[in-house]
């Protein structure tokens, strides 16, 4: 075997034998995820693109659209974003007072992300729900977006260990068979996964586009359901495929111990 034939059949073992890629997720992520205190009801609310449980960050442009549903209303906020940084990368945040009791559902349209690895574009439509001053209608609503997850669960006031379920819908429809991408956003990097399988979970939805998840520990967790667009995007002069991700995040609480 020649130098040169060695070293491509390596070059392709190596390739072979890469592993799982790494997941990408919008988010969404709210400095609360309830608002309960009147004298804390400014919230800042990050936007990004990242691998959450990985830590690493990719550079987000500017959304097509930011705003919030609340009872049925929704509002444009994409004028209040300003640029930030989450995990040394591009990013953007906004901040919102509640004023009174419901459920707000924020979400995002990003602009497609072109992810060379997979040679195609990325498209994440990302949602959380939050919740003030005691009330919790509207929380199982869809926004009405191309792809989204309408939790079944109530997406706030979790323990770690409660089952999650939610319904995957495309253009307003269930979407059987579909893979649904689980993370937790280890912002802290205080858990390693052993071993690459162990980075993202994945569960499928039935034929009625439902999915469920038993959460292992606390924090803020991520459900991607993946489907692809049917539009195609032009780049370089060739129609590249749009992956359409319907995300959305929750937080998941250990109770609190009573002091004797």
């Amino acid at each position: 075997m020649t130098h040169a034939i060695r070293t491509l059949c390596i070059s392709l073992t190596a390739v072979l034998w890469a592993g799982p890629a790494l997941a990408h997720f919008g988010m969404v992520i709210p400095s609360q995820d309830v608002v309960t205190d009147k004298d804390k009801a400014k919230v800042d609310v990050v936007v990004s693109f990242s691998h959450p449980m990985e830590g690493n960050g990719m550079d987000m442009a500017k959304p097509k659209s930011f705003g919030v549903v609340e009872a049925g209303r929704k509002a444009d906020l994409t004028g209040t974003l300003k640029p930030a940084k989450v995990m040394d990368h591009a990013a953007w945040s906004a901040q919102y007072v509640f004023k009174r009791p419901g459920v707000s559902t924020f979400f995002v349209v990003p602009e497609p992300y072109f992810e060379p690895a997979e040679d195609k574009f990325i498209e994440h439509l990302t949602k959380v729900v939050v919740p003030s001053f005691g009330e919790e209608e509207g929380w199982d609503e869809p926004v009405g977006l191309a792809a989204e997850i309408v939790p079944l669960t109530r997406p706030f006031g979790n323990y770690v260990g409660n089952v999650f379920t939610g319904k995957v819908l495309v253009d307003g429809k269930p979407a059987a068979g579909v893979t649904v991408e689980v993370e937790y956003y280890n912002k802290d990097k205080a858990y390693e996964a052993p071993n690459e399988y162990m980075t993202t979970q994945a569960v499928k939805t039935d034929a009625e586009g439902v999915f469920s998840y038993a959460v292992p520990f606390a924090g803020w967790w991520g459900f991607a359901a993946l489907t692809e667009a049917p539009e195609t995007i032009e780049k370089d002069g060739a129609a590249k495929k749009v992956e359409r991700g319907a995300v959305l995040w929750a937080k998941f609480l250990e109770p609190k111990r009573k002091k004797k």
